[in-house]
Protein backbone atom coordinates (compact mmCIF):
# COMPACT_ATOMS: atom_id res chain seq x y z
CA UNK A 1 0.00 0.00 0.00
CA UNK A 2 0.78 3.42 -0.66
CA UNK A 3 0.36 5.71 2.53
CA UNK A 4 1.12 9.52 2.86
CA UNK A 5 0.03 12.32 5.30
CA UNK A 6 0.05 15.74 3.15
CA UNK A 7 -0.89 19.14 4.12
CA UNK A 8 -3.76 20.54 2.03
CA UNK A 9 -4.17 24.42 1.98
CA UNK A 10 -7.76 25.46 2.24
CA UNK A 11 -9.02 29.50 2.36
CA UNK A 12 -8.81 28.37 6.22
CA UNK A 13 -5.45 27.32 6.78
CA UNK A 14 -3.49 23.64 5.96
CA UNK A 15 -5.56 20.91 6.36
CA UNK A 16 -3.56 17.86 7.56
CA UNK A 17 -4.79 14.39 5.51
CA UNK A 18 -4.26 10.74 5.20
CA UNK A 19 -3.96 9.11 2.02
CA UNK A 20 -3.53 5.59 0.77
CA UNK A 21 -4.04 3.88 -2.07
CA UNK A 22 -3.17 0.67 -4.16
CA UNK A 23 0.87 0.35 -5.04
CA UNK A 24 0.09 -1.08 -8.33
CA UNK A 25 0.09 1.43 -11.05
CA UNK A 26 -3.11 3.15 -12.09
CA UNK A 27 -6.32 5.67 -11.22
CA UNK A 28 -8.26 4.53 -8.57
CA UNK A 29 -12.16 5.75 -7.60
CA UNK A 30 -11.82 8.28 -4.94
CA UNK A 31 -13.39 7.41 -0.91
CA UNK A 32 -13.50 10.23 1.20
CA UNK A 33 -13.37 8.91 4.88
CA UNK A 34 -14.73 11.58 7.69
CA UNK A 35 -13.39 11.71 11.21
CA UNK A 36 -16.02 11.04 13.81
CA UNK A 37 -15.74 13.24 17.48
CA UNK A 38 -12.51 11.63 18.84
CA UNK A 39 -10.28 12.84 15.77
CA UNK A 40 -8.17 11.81 13.12
CA UNK A 41 -6.33 8.60 14.65
CA UNK A 42 -4.74 5.09 13.93
CA UNK A 43 -7.69 3.69 14.31
CA UNK A 44 -9.43 5.76 11.57
CA UNK A 45 -6.46 4.95 9.33
CA UNK A 46 -6.13 1.27 9.65
CA UNK A 47 -10.18 1.55 8.44
CA UNK A 48 -8.90 3.71 5.26
CA UNK A 49 -6.66 1.40 4.85
CA UNK A 50 -9.04 -1.50 4.60
CA UNK A 51 -10.80 0.25 2.21
CA UNK A 52 -8.03 1.13 0.01
CA UNK A 53 -6.61 -2.20 -0.06
CA UNK A 54 -10.00 -3.31 -1.94
CA UNK A 55 -9.20 -0.86 -5.08
CA UNK A 56 -9.72 2.60 -4.11
CA UNK A 57 -7.70 6.24 -3.40
CA UNK A 58 -9.01 7.44 0.29
CA UNK A 59 -8.16 10.52 1.72
CA UNK A 60 -8.96 10.92 5.81
CA UNK A 61 -8.96 14.42 6.46
CA UNK A 62 -8.06 16.16 9.93
CA UNK A 63 -11.37 17.98 10.18
CA UNK A 64 -10.22 20.14 12.99
CA UNK A 65 -6.99 21.39 11.57
CA UNK A 66 -8.72 24.74 12.06
CA UNK A 67 -8.35 24.42 15.93
CA UNK A 68 -5.90 22.10 16.56
CA UNK A 69 -3.56 20.08 14.16
CA UNK A 70 -3.52 17.13 16.45
CA UNK A 71 -6.27 16.36 18.99
CA UNK A 72 -5.84 12.67 20.91
CA UNK A 73 -8.94 12.46 22.90
CA UNK A 74 -9.03 10.96 26.29
CA UNK A 75 -11.25 11.01 28.87
CA UNK A 76 -10.39 14.40 30.69
CA UNK A 77 -10.44 16.02 27.31
CA UNK A 78 -14.31 15.25 26.42
CA UNK A 79 -15.21 19.46 26.72
CA UNK A 80 -12.37 20.22 24.41
CA UNK A 81 -13.64 17.52 21.56
CA UNK A 82 -16.88 19.15 22.07
CA UNK A 83 -15.67 22.58 21.26
CA UNK A 84 -13.98 21.36 18.35
CA UNK A 85 -17.02 19.77 16.83
CA UNK A 86 -19.32 22.51 17.68
CA UNK A 87 -16.80 24.75 15.39
CA UNK A 88 -17.71 23.15 12.49
CA UNK A 89 -20.98 23.07 10.05
CA UNK A 90 -22.02 21.33 7.36
CA UNK A 91 -20.83 24.50 4.61
CA UNK A 92 -16.88 24.48 6.17
CA UNK A 93 -16.59 20.70 5.83
CA UNK A 94 -17.87 21.11 2.03
CA UNK A 95 -15.66 24.05 1.34
CA UNK A 96 -12.98 21.39 2.93
CA UNK A 97 -14.12 18.37 0.44
CA UNK A 98 -14.07 20.34 -2.06
CA UNK A 99 -10.45 20.97 -2.01
CA UNK A 100 -9.67 17.47 -1.35
CA UNK A 101 -11.19 17.06 -4.80
CA UNK A 102 -8.82 19.29 -6.07
CA UNK A 103 -6.30 17.57 -4.82
CA UNK A 104 -7.07 13.69 -6.04
CA UNK A 105 -7.51 15.41 -9.58
CA UNK A 106 -4.13 16.30 -9.68
CA UNK A 107 -3.14 12.60 -8.38
CA UNK A 108 -1.58 9.88 -11.04
CA UNK A 109 -3.60 7.48 -8.82
CA UNK A 110 -6.94 9.06 -8.86
CA UNK A 111 -9.83 8.83 -10.62
CA UNK A 112 -11.15 12.37 -11.19
CA UNK A 113 -14.95 11.02 -11.58
CA UNK A 114 -17.21 9.82 -9.13
CA UNK A 115 -16.69 9.41 -5.75
CA UNK A 116 -17.68 8.00 -2.65
CA UNK A 117 -17.70 9.74 0.59
CA UNK A 118 -18.96 7.92 4.33
CA UNK A 119 -18.92 9.50 7.93
CA UNK A 120 -18.68 8.61 11.14
CA UNK A 121 -21.12 10.30 14.34
CA UNK A 122 -20.38 13.65 13.68
CA UNK A 123 -19.50 13.30 10.00
CA UNK A 124 -22.98 11.64 9.27
CA UNK A 125 -24.41 14.76 8.55
CA UNK A 126 -21.56 15.81 6.72
CA UNK A 127 -21.56 13.43 4.23
CA UNK A 128 -25.10 13.89 3.85
CA UNK A 129 -24.97 17.11 2.89
CA UNK A 130 -21.64 16.47 0.90
CA UNK A 131 -23.96 14.02 -1.37
CA UNK A 132 -26.49 17.10 -2.18
CA UNK A 133 -23.55 19.58 -2.36
CA UNK A 134 -21.57 18.00 -5.01
CA UNK A 135 -24.59 15.78 -6.65
CA UNK A 136 -22.71 15.39 -9.74
CA UNK A 137 -19.33 14.33 -8.25
CA UNK A 138 -20.75 11.88 -5.09
CA UNK A 139 -22.62 9.09 -6.53
CA UNK A 140 -22.95 6.98 -2.89
CA UNK A 141 -22.71 8.37 0.43
CA UNK A 142 -23.17 6.51 3.86
CA UNK A 143 -23.58 7.56 7.42
CA UNK A 144 -23.00 5.58 10.15
CA UNK A 145 -24.34 6.11 13.59
CA UNK A 146 -24.60 9.93 12.55
CA UNK A 147 -25.80 12.57 14.59
CA UNK A 148 -27.82 15.94 13.83
CA UNK A 149 -29.26 13.93 10.66
CA UNK A 150 -32.92 15.44 10.85
CA UNK A 151 -33.19 18.61 13.27
CA UNK A 152 -34.83 22.00 13.01
CA UNK A 153 -31.23 23.77 12.50
CA UNK A 154 -31.29 26.17 9.65
CA UNK A 155 -28.44 23.88 8.14
CA UNK A 156 -29.90 20.62 8.90
CA UNK A 157 -28.64 18.38 6.35
CA UNK A 158 -32.23 16.60 5.37
CA UNK A 159 -33.33 20.07 3.50
CA UNK A 160 -31.08 19.57 0.91
CA UNK A 161 -31.80 16.15 0.08
CA UNK A 162 -33.69 16.56 -2.79
CA UNK A 163 -30.34 17.89 -4.81
CA UNK A 164 -28.63 14.03 -3.98
CA UNK A 165 -28.70 12.59 -7.31
CA UNK A 166 -26.39 9.36 -6.28
CA UNK A 167 -27.37 6.65 -3.18
CA UNK A 168 -27.03 7.60 0.41
CA UNK A 169 -27.06 4.79 2.77
CA UNK A 170 -27.60 5.35 6.81
CA UNK A 171 -26.38 2.52 9.40
CA UNK A 172 -27.88 3.82 12.62
CA UNK A 173 -27.84 1.72 16.22
CA UNK A 174 -30.73 0.82 17.85
CA UNK A 175 -29.80 2.08 20.84
CA UNK A 176 -27.94 5.53 20.37
CA UNK A 177 -28.64 8.88 22.66
CA UNK A 178 -27.14 10.99 20.29
CA UNK A 179 -29.57 9.55 17.81
CA UNK A 180 -32.24 8.72 18.89
CA UNK A 181 -35.39 6.70 17.77
CA UNK A 182 -37.51 9.69 16.70
CA UNK A 183 -34.72 11.52 14.32
CA UNK A 184 -33.86 8.10 12.79
CA UNK A 185 -37.19 7.70 12.02
CA UNK A 186 -38.33 11.10 11.40
CA UNK A 187 -35.20 10.88 8.67
CA UNK A 188 -36.73 8.16 6.83
CA UNK A 189 -40.51 9.23 6.65
CA UNK A 190 -38.77 12.79 5.46
CA UNK A 191 -36.52 10.89 2.89
CA UNK A 192 -39.70 8.51 2.05
CA UNK A 193 -41.08 11.79 0.35
CA UNK A 194 -38.35 12.98 -1.95
CA UNK A 195 -37.78 9.99 -4.48
CA UNK A 196 -34.21 10.03 -4.16
CA UNK A 197 -32.11 6.75 -3.89
CA UNK A 198 -31.77 6.12 -0.09
CA UNK A 199 -31.51 3.11 2.73
CA UNK A 200 -31.91 3.14 6.21
CA UNK A 201 -31.05 0.31 8.11
CA UNK A 202 -30.95 -0.08 11.81
CA UNK A 203 -28.56 -2.75 13.34
CA UNK A 204 -30.00 -4.68 16.14
CA UNK A 205 -28.62 -4.82 19.50
CA UNK A 206 -25.32 -1.88 18.99
CA UNK A 207 -24.70 1.46 20.75
CA UNK A 208 -23.37 4.61 19.15
CA UNK A 209 -19.65 4.09 17.74
CA UNK A 210 -20.50 0.31 17.07
CA UNK A 211 -18.15 0.20 14.09
CA UNK A 212 -14.94 0.97 15.92
CA UNK A 213 -12.91 -1.74 17.58
CA UNK A 214 -11.37 0.11 19.84
CA UNK A 215 -14.52 1.42 21.24
CA UNK A 216 -14.57 -0.87 24.16
CA UNK A 217 -17.89 -3.06 25.17
CA UNK A 218 -19.99 -0.73 22.50
CA UNK A 219 -17.90 -2.26 19.43
CA UNK A 220 -20.07 -4.93 17.86
CA UNK A 221 -18.14 -7.14 15.78
CA UNK A 222 -20.98 -9.08 13.80
CA UNK A 223 -22.64 -5.10 12.67
CA UNK A 224 -19.06 -3.50 12.26
CA UNK A 225 -18.21 -6.29 9.62
CA UNK A 226 -21.71 -5.91 8.21
CA UNK A 227 -20.80 -1.79 8.05
CA UNK A 228 -17.90 -2.91 5.89
CA UNK A 229 -20.08 -5.27 3.70
CA UNK A 230 -22.39 -2.41 2.70
CA UNK A 231 -19.73 -0.13 2.20
CA UNK A 232 -18.22 -2.09 -0.50
CA UNK A 233 -21.29 -3.16 -1.71
CA UNK A 234 -22.74 0.65 -2.05
CA UNK A 235 -20.26 1.57 -3.71
CA UNK A 236 -19.56 -0.94 -6.60
CA UNK A 237 -23.75 -0.72 -7.72
CA UNK A 238 -23.23 2.93 -8.18
CA UNK A 239 -20.12 2.42 -10.30
CA UNK A 240 -17.40 2.75 -8.32
CA UNK A 241 -15.66 -0.53 -8.66
CA UNK A 242 -12.22 -1.36 -7.18
CA UNK A 243 -9.20 -1.29 -8.75
CA UNK A 244 -7.32 0.41 -11.36
CA UNK A 245 -10.04 2.57 -13.89
CA UNK A 246 -9.66 0.66 -17.73
CA UNK A 247 -10.50 3.85 -19.54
Amino acid sequence: MIEYERDLNTAAGQMNTYVTHPEASGRYPLVVLLMDAPGKREELHDMARRIATVGYYVMLPNLYYRTARSFVMAPDKREEMFGHMNSLTNAMVCQDIQVLFEHADQSSAACSGAAGCVGYCMSGPFAFAAAAAFPDRIAASASFHGVRLFSAAADSPHLDARKITGEIYFGCAEHDEWAPPEMVNGLDDYLAQTGICYQVERYPGTHHGFVFPQRGLWYHKRSAERHWEQILALLRRNGLQPGPATN
